[in-house]
């Protein structure tokens, strides 16, 4: 079941909000619709969405009537914005985009030319992807015990992708090394990437899967044990600091606490190194309605005052190991990101 996938000068976008009830493909036409599938959340995970966004400036320069290149080169330019606006945390969409409008300025020749370029290179981006997660995965499992239970938070695989997976990359690379492996899943509020997701993906796969509420972590590790926790990333900056999907931190302190290994799965195309710190990236805050209300109907009285941001940063020095298709990389961080970037 592929992500997203593009035929014959269209983007089709599998809508992961209706999983595991329905599997239907949204055809995007123009990039407008591309940003709206990052929005609302029909595609999520981080190398996703920059694979997306990348698609989303081919159909910009598709749909655009520029008459010389100029013009051409505004329309990407407000397409390219466009698309950015959409989700602020996961760099992965800011890096797609800019590797997308440097081809177009590299390109020579008229905007046909252009348009067969930038298909070629969102193309390369989607490849990539799922190269380098088959080789994080290749690393990861070899991080991963004979027998081991794993804990994973939200949604970080082939869904989350252009395929295969970052922290579900580990986990189906361990399974499919023969490993006897069983794997917790977070439900993951307020969306429930890993009620509906996760799990939806590790069943599929045939790998052991037990889902608990975001609250139960403290006493799994505590009553039943963890080998490790694995996670995906959102962002990682220049020190080594972890944006992720929002309770990651908490679970990174429970960790150290209970003496777990916590693993961080994530392409160089997540790695930022224009920030130094985890307080300087940017923490998207999501519609309220996601925590007052469930499948429409309203959960909390009226009046109540939310707060809902959708990532937390979780400090380098609380994670074991960074997991990336360059290799594994261990403290301190600073260095080793700079040598694999």
């Amino acid at each position: 079941m592929e992500t997203l996938y593009w035929k014959e000068g269209v983007l089709y976008v599998l809508d992961q909000t209706l999983i595991p009830y329905r599997i239907e493909y949204v055809p995007c036409r123009t990039h407008t619709e591309a940003a709206d599938t990052i929005r609302s959340m029909q595609v999520r995970g981080a190398p996703a969405i920059g694979a997306v966004a990348a698609y989303g400036m081919v159909l910009a320069a598709l749909g655009a009537t520029a008459r010389d290149r100029e013009e051409l080169r505004g329309a990407l330019a407000l397409a390219c914005r466009r698309l950015e606006e959409t989700r602020p945390t996961a760099v992965n969409l800011r890096w797609a985009l800019e590797r997308m409008m440097a081809k177009a300025e590299a390109v020579e020749g008229d905007a046909g030319t252009v348009c067969t370029a930038l298909l070629s290179e969102a193309d390369a981006i989607f490849r990539e992807d799922v190269t380098a997660n088959e080789q994080m995965g290749a690393y990861g499992q070899g991080l991963v015990p004979e027998q081991a239970r794993i804990l994973t938070h939200c949604n970080a695989g082939a869904l989350a992708t252009a395929g295969f997976g970052t922290a579900l990359g580990v986990i189906r690379a361990a399974h499919r090394a023969g490993k006897n492996i069983e794997v917790y899943a977070t439900e993951t509020r307020p969306y429930m990437q890993g009620t509906r997701l996760t799990t939806f993906e590790l069943i599929r796969e045939g790998i052991e899967v037990t889902l608990i509420t975001d609250s139960m972590a403290a006493s799994l590790m505590s009553v039943r044990g963890l080998d490790l926790v694995v996670v995906g990333a959102d962002r990682i900056t220049a020190n080594g600091d972890v944006a992720n999907k929002i309770g990651t931190y908490g679970l990174a302190v429970l960790a150290r606490f209970h003496g777990i290994p916590f693993f961080v799965a994530a392409p160089r195309s997540t790695i930022d190194m224009r920030l130094a710190g985890g307080a300087q990236i940017p923490i998207e805050e999501r519609d309220h309605d996601e925590i007052t209300h469930f499948r429409g109907q309203r959960v909390a009285p009226e009046g109540v005052r939310v707060w809902n941001p959708a990532f937390d940063v979780t400090p380098n020095e609380l994670i074991t190991a960074i997991i990336t298709e360059a290799g594994v990389l261990r403290p301190p961080y600073g260095p080793a990101l700079r040598e694999i970037m």
